[in-house]
Formats: C-alpha cells, structure tokens, sequence
C-alpha cells in the first residue's frame, strides 16, 4: 500500500486534488505505513477525533440534512436505500411506489414510508453514495487511491436506543466515521479470520452468537468525529445512544491471495495436461480411483504454476480490480463545448483518478488500457500521451514528439472524447 501514487509511472493515478493521503489521514489517526503494518487486514484500530486533522468532523462529507434531502427530492430508488428493524431487512414494498405524474416507476422512495418506518426504530441505510453524493465522490476515490482498492459508501441513520442489526461480520474492511450522534460498539474477534465475500457469517450464526456472548476485544462509544478502522471478519454490533446516530461505511474490498488463485486457475486452463479428460469409465467416488489422476493433476498444476507469466496474471488483476473503482466525473455538456473549440492553446489535464496502463502493441501501435476500455493509437503518440497522463504538460502545443500543432490537437480531441483527459 502506498500514500500517493506519484506522477511518472506506468499505470499511476494522477494525484486528486483532496489528495489521496489527506483522505486516509481524515480516518485513521495513525501515520500511514503504522496503519499498513500494524492494522491493515489485523486489528481494529479507534481514532478519536481529537487526533485526527480535521477536527470539525464529518458533516462536511454527509449530514443528516444530506440525507432529508436524498431520503426526500431526489427521487431515489431501490436498492439506493434498505430498511432494517430488529435485525431483518424490511420489504421494500412497504416504503416504495410510484412517484406521481411522469414517475409512475413502482420502486421509489416514499419519504412518508420511510417516516413511518424510521419512527417505529428503523434503520435506514443509504447505500451507494460514492456514486450519489459528490463529496462522498471526491473521497472514496481519494481513499481508493491510498489504499489501491476499489470502495463503496454507504450511511446508517439509527433512531435513539435502536440497533439495526444483530453481531456480525462484514467480508470486506470498514471505516466507521461517526457523523452525528453517539453509537455503542461492541467488537469481538472473528470466527473465520479473512473471510471471502462467498463465507458471509449467516452460514456461521452459531458461533457468531456464542464469541458475541463473551467479552469484547473493544466496547467502545463513537461520538461526532470519531473513526474506527475493522479488518473483515471482525464481530461487531452497534446501538445508537440517547440521540439519534448517522455515521458512514466505507466499505474496502480487498483483493485476496485467494483473488490469485482464482485467476491462476483461470490461466491454467491452457495448459494441455489439466485438460486431460479422466479415464474413460472411472469411479470418482472410489479414493483408490482417484488418488492416482489427483498425483498427476497435481505434478501438472506444479508445473504449469513454476512457468506462469506474472505480467498475464497481473492482466487479469488488472480486469477485475480496475472496472470497481471508477475515476471521478466528467461533466458531459462542459467536455463537448471544448471539444468543440479545440485548438493549439487549449489546456487539457488528466481525469482524476484514471489508472492507465501505456504499452507497446505491435510495430507501429501502442496499447492505452483504462479500466474499462483500451485505446491503440500510433505509436509516435506515445511520448505525448505519457506527458499528458503524467502532468508534464498541459497545452496542446507542449506535447512532444508529434511533428506539428494539427496533430497535436486530432490526440488531445481524441482523448478528451474518449474521457481520458478533462478541460483543465
């Protein structure tokens, strides 16, 4: 894990304006490469909002005023919002319908519903904000940078005395920013350390409920500006105090050890050996039968796995990490009226937030990969696309390597098409 992914290399985010470090900084009051080593993925770690920078809290990001007025006239939809109540989801159809002349869609939110609900104890739960609220945007894109992965936001409003829901463990790494109000948390540790998003702690109610009923590892009150960091796995249960609590989630979904075996088997399918078919007739319920094909798969897989090409493994990382962790918004309308006026002087800039990966394809082609497309351009494009992507220059007629300004500006219209670059 890294602070900032500097300007220069192959593949690095352009640094956003927020920065990716002052993010991380705003959740954990640790310095970064403590936080990487001490408690990423390990242990839970609480910070207090007297040590953390900003000290006015995290009203700035979603306030419970946000939420009245994405809950009320922002037409929102499931499952943009859930509703729990004594540790069950309510159905949705308790608190959606249509909204009136020109939205008759059936699933949207009926604030009087969801009044109904939220004074009967209910927990609302606001899902997906990273892609909603624009500061909780600028964050998770931030934070994913420090962390180098993909993020979700969501945000928990809980009346006076109310639990949403019963102990239990999420698959992927939370903060807990503490918004307004106090909440209780009671954290215990796990009954399957590093759990997989396919071992969600339903399949493991039991033991869940008996390490709940012994002592915590920390019993802690979260009050406005205040952060607590949980590795996955982690028991946790949280009940809001004498005032009704709004704080955020922000979800880290880790790639795993297990996320390169899945890809290596993946790769493994073109090796000739594993596509073998079993002999003809054999008994797979008889060990002795089996034992013997499992021998030679297993020499075959060692094989095939001291011959993997890490740059192909890398790849399909790449594929599946990238498309979860778009990079900030582009405003449409603004981005065609440049296009429009394009000429030498235009200064252009980067998006923030775009992973990129600049390679050689062929003779006379380079490869452009983003996270979800890749652009082959000539490959004398290649020096001032990498100046581009990497903030060395900002105007048309600085890129270098291109012979004169008209081709200069047909690379700078087709990235900013393309949503590569933005107007700076």
């Amino acid at each position: 894990m890294t602070d900032i992914d500097p300007p220069g290399g192959n593949g690095r985010p352009a640094v956003p304006s927020q920065g990716a470090a002052d993010a991380l900084a705003r959740c954990v009051a640790v310095e970064p490469a403590k936080f990487a080593a001490a408690h990423w993925g390990r242990t839970p770690l609480l910070s207090r909002a007297d040590e953390l920078p900003n000290r006015a809290g995290f009203t700035d990001l979603f306030s419970p005023d946000d939420a009245d007025e994405l809950l009320s006239r922002r037409g929102l939809r499931t499952p943009f919002l859930r509703i729990a109540k004594d540790g069950e989801l309510v159905p949705p159809a308790r608190w959606t319908g249509g909204g009136g002349a020109g939205a008759e869609i059936g699933d949207q939110v009926l604030d009087e519903r969801v009044l109904e609900q939220y004074a009967a104890g209910a927990t609302l739960v606001l899902q997906g904000l990273h892609r909603t609220w624009p500061p909780l945007i600028d964050l998770a894109r931030d934070l994913g940078l420090a962390l180098g992965q993909p993020l979700q936001v969501n945000a928990y409003l809980t009346p006076a005395g109310n639990q949403g829901f019963a102990t239990h463990y999420d698959t992927h790494d939370v903060f807990v920013l503490q918004v307004d109000g106090r909440k209780h948390w009671r954290i215990h540790p796990p009954v399957l350390p590093d759990p997989l998003e396919r071992q969600p702690w339903g399949g493991r109610a039991d033991e869940v409920a008996a390490t709940a009923a012994g002592p915590a590892t920390l019993d802690v009150v979260l009050a406005p500006g205040d952060a607590l960091y949980l590795p996955r796995g982690w028991l946790h249960s949280a009940q809001a105090q004498e005032y009704s609590s709004l704080h955020l989630t922000v979800g880290v979904r880790a790639l795993t050890r297990y996320a390169l075996v899945e890809e290596l088997l993946a790769l493994a399918a073109e090796d000739g050996r594993l596509r073998t078919s079993l002999p003809l007739g054999i008994d797979v319920a008889d060990p002795d039968a089996v034992e013997p094909e499992l021998t030679e798969t297993v020499e075959a897989l060692r094989d095939w796995l001291l011959r993997v090409d890490p740059a192909a493994v890398a790849g399909r990382l790449r594929r599946r990490a990238w498309p979860a962790a778009r990079p900030a918004p582009i405003r449409p309308l603004a981005q065609a009226a440049v296009l429009a006026t394009l000429d030498a002087d235009t200064r252009v800039a980067v998006r923030p937030g775009l992973r990129w990966q600049l390679e050689p394809e062929g003779d006379d082609r380079v490869a452009l990969r983003l996270f979800d497309r890749t652009i082959t351009l000539p490959a004398q494009c290649a020096p001032a696309v990498r100046a581009l992507l990497t903030g060395a220059v900002g105007r048309v007629d600085d890129l270098p390597g291109l012979d004169d300004d008209a081709d200069r500006v047909t690379l700078a219209r087709r990235l900013l098409r393309e949503a590569v670059l933005v107007p700076a």
